[in-house]
């Protein structure tokens, strides 16, 4: 025991240096540009303040977010998706799969849950202990079900899911913002100061150049030598990297949100009773957008919790279930579904024997 727990320590200490790693780079990027760039190098006073004034703006919105997709955590299945005590001993006493199926279906008849695994079982982790609401998923890195689980994300030491999905696409948003501001802004002190370097090693070029200028306009007078030109190199090279590679992310990012996926979702569609659809969660381009940044436009920008549902429960486009868990649901629609509305259309010979029993069909749509 005392290894495994000194183990689990280490992991957990290693799995902080990635982060640690993003807030040293961005504390050598605040010294870099607010001291190196701004105080020492540009000379005119109205182009430091502005520079300052937009940068501090995107540095506050991009660590705020940065922070509040780390310290948040994941939300779990809550109890009413653990076995009861008595179903759970006959569970783990039953060896038979078609058995332990049963068992699950029979306690999940009040739950709102519509989607199951690729052999059409009910969703259970074992090492958890609870039936599995719709897109929750076990993180081996967590070690607990996630709600809404998207992926667990090394930079953030967390697992990016219902509670901070959020967070996590601001964070990416205002990262490639800050990144953008300073690489665009720097990008002429850069080249100023390049030119400086290639003229001082090249004498028949910083001649060349000379001649073309006046001595007044001659690029290595135009700025300090000092080690100020190192910092403004380096981050123009950071930004740029750093803004290149996180721009693809962010595009990737709104697209799910767009399409109401997650990534797991992205690369493996949800199986519902009828099937597997990669868009049984979508509602819609407005509707979409809402479940992750709400239903008040103006706290879209902010990091602060604004997302629709409890992470539980999900409006989906169909969804067909099984008449025994209609029935269920029907006798706990105001307990299993709180706040959503449930339309049972029965058209055509849905209903005839023939057909070998009745198909319901429900649609479950968010009032907000």
């Amino acid at each position: 025991m005392a290894p495994s727990h000194v183990l689990r320590c280490c992991q957990r200490g290693l799995s902080w240096i990635p982060v640690i790693f993003i807030n040293l780079v961005v504390c050598w990027s605040y010294y870099a540009y607010v001291m190196e760039l701004c105080i020492y190098t540009i000379p005119n006073a109205e182009e430091q303040v502005i520079y300052l004034v937009v940068f501090h703006l995107s540095f506050v919105m991009f660590m705020w977010s940065y922070w509040k997709t780390i310290v948040s955590r994941p939300t779990n299945p809550s109890k009413e998706f653990c076995l009861p005590k008595a179903e759970k001993e006959q569970y783990e006493k039953e060896e038979r799969a078609e058995v332990q199926h049963e068992i699950l279906k029979k306690v999940s008849k009040g739950l709102p849950i519509y989607t199951r695994t690729g052999g059409g079982a009910m969703r259970y982790c074992d090492h958890c202990q609870v039936i599995k609401p719709d897109r929750c998923h076990h993180c081996s890195t967590c070690d607990q079900c996630v709600l809404k689980m998207d992926h667990h994300c090394p930079w953030v030491n967390n697992c990016v899911g219902f509670s901070n999905y959020k967070f996590f696409v601001l964070f990416l948003g205002y990262s490639m913002i800050y990144c953008l501001f300073i690489a665009s802004t720097v990008l002429q002190y850069f080249i100023k100061f390049w030119t400086c370097f290639l003229t001082r090693d090249i004498p028949h070029l910083q001649a060349k150049l000379c001649r073309r200028r006046a001595a007044e306009n001659c690029p290595q007078n135009q700025l300090p030598d000092t080690h100020a030109k190192f910092h403004v190199l380096f981050l123009f090279f950071v930004a740029t990297m750093f803004f290149i590679s996180i721009l693809s992310l962010f595009t990737y990012h709104l697209w799910l949100v767009v399409k109401n996926r997650t990534t797991i979702e992205a690369f493996r569609a949800p199986v519902f009773r009828n099937g597997a659809d990669k868009n049984g969660f979508t509602l819609g381009f407005k509707k979409n957008v809402a479940e992750v940044f709400g239903d008040q436009k103006r706290y879209w920008v902010l990091p602060i919790y604004t997302s629709l549902g409890d992470g539980h429960t999900f409006p989906t486009r169909l969804v067909n279930i099984d008449p025994e868990q209609l029935m269920g649901e029907q006798h706990n629609s105001k307990c299993a579904l709180d706040g959503e509305t449930i339309s049972h259309l029965n058209e055509g010979q849905g209903g005839s024997a023939k057909d070998g029993g009745p198909t319901v069909t429900v649609t479950v749509e968010n009032e907000s």
